[in-house]
């Protein structure tokens, strides 16, 4: 697969949490010869393995598909949008940023979010989100509502361009649209594998890992392994926290909000990444969580482990990632899957 190419399509995709479909056509699109695709009601995108041996374990290799964006909440009569958050949002980012609307008619419509210019005083404190409002162009709710098309409940996602310096690779969606980039470079590695591999793009993960759970009650995995953007802390935090650095390799999570990672399965893959030559960070996260979170509390206790790909200004329009952690996140995940076994997973 054209790597650049594959990233680039699923950053561009418009797939904030519940609107996920384009994220899923690219799926479809992409999905490797070799691997049978289908997708449920809550837009979450299974990939099967078609031939593997009889009685094999069952590894999920996830990604969440969403990303974070915005809902039109109400109209003020002065056609100014008032927006509800889907996923987490710093107000700050987004001010004078453009964002895109997709109306009730399908049409993509830019808008800004409204700040006050330095000529009025500016502003004198960080916004709260509910404060903040979305400008396209118009002076009536009426020009917005029929003219436009636009209603409460059309969703909104960051309106941005990917852009490639060197090594660095810049654009929206970072968190998750990597991961769902390594899920499937990764299958097209293991279509020789003789276990009974599935790929999925989870849907809803930044509203509360809802997808996870109904993927976890469906594939009923004996290990599964969860492919994250994870914000990065390298340009903020003092040298001695630093946990998730760009350009220094894969990130495995030993905690966060919702799991506290197998630490059998963590060294398997500490052993796994040493054998490979494969440099990896570790991180201590006191917040957040990803998809493991449900997944690993799913039928009776799965073995999870979280590699992730360093992100800085996640949760932002811009955010960057290093093009060499990628594709050593593709072969982190590839010769973890390809070294397991059954007697393996019996011992997580």
């Amino acid at each position: 697969m054209d790597s650049i190419k594959l990233i680039k399509d699923l950053t561009a995709a418009f797939g904030p949490s519940g609107f996920e479909e384009e994220v899923v056509a690219i799926g479809e699109k992409y999905t490797p010869a070799g691997y049978t695709s289908s997708r449920d009601s809550l837009m979450n995108f299974f990939m099967y393995k078609d031939n593997h041996k009889e009685n094999a374990p069952t590894v999920l290799i996830d990604a969440h598909s969403d990303e974070i964006g915005l809902m039109v909440h109400a109209i003020r009569p002065n056609g100014m949008i008032v927006f509800h958050n889907l996923g987490s949002w710093v107000p700050m980012v987004l001010l004078a940023q453009k964002m895109l609307i997709r109306n009730l008619d399908g049409r993509f419509i830019t808008g800004v979010v409204a700040t006050r210019a330095p000529h009025f005083g500016g502003i004198s404190e960080a916004p709260k989100l509910d404060s903040l409002v979305l400008d396209i162009g118009a002076s009536t709710r009426d020009e917005v509502i029929n003219e436009y098309k636009i209603a409460p409940g059309c969703p909104i996602v960051p309106k941005t361009d990917f852009e490639q310096q060197g090594d660095t690779m810049i654009s929206k969606a970072f968190d998750d649209r990597l991961g769902c980039a390594i899920v499937l470079e990764a299958l097209e590695a293991l279509k020789d594998s003789e276990l009974r591999i599935v790929g999925t793009f989870s849907s809803q993960e930044e509203v509360g890992l809802r997808g996870a759970r109904a993927v976890a009650n469906r594939v009923a995995p004996d290990f599964a392994i969860c492919l994250e953007g994870a914000p990065a802390d390298d340009t903020f935090a003092e040298a001695h926290m630093v946990q998730t650095r760009m350009g220094k390799g894969p990130m495995l999570r030993l905690i966060d909000s919702g799991m506290i990672t197998n630490p059998r399965a963590l060294n398997f893959a500490r052993e796994v990444a040493a054998k490979e030559g494969i440099a990896i960070q570790e991180a201590v996260r006191t917040g957040g969580g990803t998809n493991g979170g449900a997944i690993h509390m799913s039928g009776h206790g799965v073995p999870v482990i979280v590699i992730s790909c360093p992100v800085r200004y996640a949760h932002s329009h811009h955010s960057m990632a290093s093009l060499s952690d990628y594709k050593a996140c593709v072969a982190l995940t590839t010769a973890i899957v390809r070294a397991l076994t059954v007697e393996v997973i019996k011992g997580f």
